[in-house]
């Protein structure tokens, strides 16, 4: 099917609005008949680490009564001391973690590639506080969810997902590091997405 040019303009708006950028008021969003433009709302995982302080120097943003603070910090060390903690976090900026994931499925049949994203749709609309990762190691489609610290951890989320993914096990892995306020480990947003219009409702 060859695609019209209002049509590729509606798939770019969406997006452009999934990604919160805003259109000016001037640019009108055509909508190709048959069609309507609806909010969706979407879940995305937190950032895991604070990105306010991604790529600073936490020895610099202490209080110092040399810039001006009421309060000061002083650090004695050396410049060996220094110089090996930038290399440390250098070295290690997209290091991973040893730690625990549930498996949800696991299956090399040839039906295994379609099976493993429908599985991995169902998992994300039902627990969109869990992030899941798809994964393929030959012959084997993989969905695996979770980051768990502890065996533990991975243990008492297994007992709420087994309701739902009864075959579902816990497996060491490496671990992306676990968001910091589990409380709120995602966001919600809302989008523009394009769907035919609903007729005899």
């Amino acid at each position: 099917m060859k695609m019209k040019r209002n049509d590729i303009l509606i798939i770019l708006t969406a997006l452009l609005f999934s990604y919160g950028v805003e259109l000016k008021a001037q640019e009108q969003i055509v909508v190709p008949e048959g069609y309507e433009l609806v909010d969706s709302v979407i879940y995305r995982p937190v950032a895991t680490v604070d990105t306010t302080l991604v790529g600073k120097d936490v020895f610099l943003l202490m209080p110092s009564r040399d810039m001006g603070d009421q309060t000061g910090v002083t650090i004695n060390q050396t410049d060996a001391v220094r110089d090996a903690m930038r290399r440390q976090t250098d070295e290690n900026g997209s290091r991973t973690l040893s730690g625990y994931r549930i498996r949800i499925f696991f299956d090399n049949k040839q039906t295994a590639r379609v099976e493993s994203e429908e599985t991995l749709e169902r998992f994300e609309s039902m627990f969109h506080d869990v992030v899941a990762y798809r994964t393929y190691a030959n012959p084997y489609f993989k969905v695996t969810v979770g980051d768990f610290r502890t065996r533990s951890e991975a243990m008492k989320h297994l007992e709420t997902i087994k309701r739902e993914f009864p075959s579902a096990f816990v497996v060491k892995e490496n671990i992306e590091f676990p968001v910091v306020d589990k409380e709120n480990s995602y966001v919600t947003d809302t989008v523009k997405v394009l769907r035919p219009k609903r007729t005899g409702l």
